[in-house]
């Protein structure tokens, strides 16, 4: 089982990615869950908007799109991220985009072991999940 990384009509190249798949893999088994196959797909606006129309009938860009092949408590998916959109955002956010980025990441992880962001209270519970998964980061792997 592993974590992938690789672009799609874009170029990025993550940095760290050792220690971030060290990371994604500690937050997974911290919750009790088992490493899948996980793919990361770093794309662009264009890339990510196509697949929101076409998978999910939403006519908008965004930062993520997560497509979840979990079994039972084994961890596997695809994570669709316009890297253009998580670099408006942390812009727009005032953090770095190294930051965003790994939060966005996480954000689909979570998405992955189940946690969801349709009501207020789903995402206060998201963004506590993402903010201790980060100080995690910080804190053991930066």
């Amino acid at each position: 089982m592993a974590i992938s990384y690789s672009s799609y009509d874009i170029e990025y190249n993550l940095p760290g990615k050792e220690q971030i798949s060290k990371w994604i893999t500690q937050v997974i088994e911290n919750k009790n869950f088992i490493i899948g196959d996980i793919n990361y797909i770093f794309c662009s606006d264009n890339y990510i908007l196509e697949t929101n129309r076409k998978f999910l009938s939403h006519d908008y860009t965004t930062d993520i799109i997560t497509f979840d092949y979990s079994k039972r408590r084994r961890i596997s998916g695809d994570v669709l991220i316009s890297i253009p959109t998580v670099s408006f955002n942390a812009e727009r956010f005032g953090v770095t985009f190294f930051n965003e980025l790994l939060r966005v990441m996480i954000h689909g992880v979570l998405h992955l072991m189940g946690y969801k962001d349709s009501t207020d209270k789903e995402k206060e519970e998201m963004r506590r999940a993402e903010d201790i998964s980060l100080l995690f980061y910080e804190t053991n792997f930066a």
